[in-house]
């Protein structure tokens, strides 16, 4: 674009191009320096800073064609001079151009450290939750484990219980032609008996339903630990 457009006004035409595409790079320059990620944005923003590098140096390189091109000598120089002015703004701009991607570079590794610890540290409480919910169910398998050592000795108890009346029942069976005046004795016996013996019913439906809740628990804690997705 540069050389088109100087056929017409040549110099004035190269300057304006020049001091345009240096000011544009500083501009951008400056948003690599403030660019906070990721990379990729990173990466569009030094491509176009690439263009008018390319653009600049073009344009620096007709007005030197253009001096070498002079008739007077004093002309000549004083473009030159302003041609080396240019070459030397233009390295500046690719210096700080390095140093805003250095800084960028360090400051997006810098956030993506801080976002892993933080990843990390949610991590660490998500595992620590497990930990403590995985000690709560191992709190309530004991205590069920308890209960159902209490509920089968109650049900040994009951068990021997009902065979001692058992025993007592059949003496009084064989004794009851001797004993024919104990008659009320021997039906509260029998009532005794009926009552026992229903208790052990009780007592081994409670046995059951605290065995289904022991393997309930036990299958929920399984499921968490090795199916944690479901």
């Amino acid at each position: 674009p540069c050389t088109a457009k100087m056929a017409a006004v040549p110099l004035r035409v190269c300057h304006q191009e020049i001091v345009k595409f240096d000011l544009e790079i500083k501009a951008a320059v400056q948003d690599i320096r403030d660019c906070p990620g990721p990379l990729s944005a990173l990466t569009e923003l030094n491509a176009a800073v690439k263009e008018k590098f390319r653009h600049l140096r073009g344009c620096i390189q007709e007005l030197e064609q253009m001096a070498k091109e002079q008739d007077k000598e004093s002309d000549k120089q004083a473009l030159l001079r302003e041609v080396e002015n240019h070459k030397k703004q233009m390295l500046s701009n690719q210096a700080a151009w390095r140093k805003a991607n250095l800084a960028c570079k360090i400051a997006i590794d810098n956030s993506e450290k801080d976002q892993l610890l933080q990843g990390r540290d949610s991590l660490r409480q998500r595992k620590t939750t497990k930990e403590s919910l995985a000690e709560s169910a191992s709190n309530i398998t004991e205590s069920l484990m308890g209960i159902s050592r209490m509920m089968s000795q109650q049900v040994q108890q009951s068990e021997e219980t009902v065979q001692t009346l058992a025993n007592s029942s059949r003496t009084i069976l064989e004794a009851n032609e001797e004993f024919k005046s104990m008659s009320g004795t021997i039906q509260l016996g029998r009532k005794l008996i009926t009552k026992y013996n229903r208790r052990e019913l009780t007592d081994k439906l409670l046995i059951f339903l605290a065995l289904a809740l022991f393997l309930a628990t036990v299958l929920y804690i399984l499921k968490k630990r090795l199916f944690p997705f479901l």
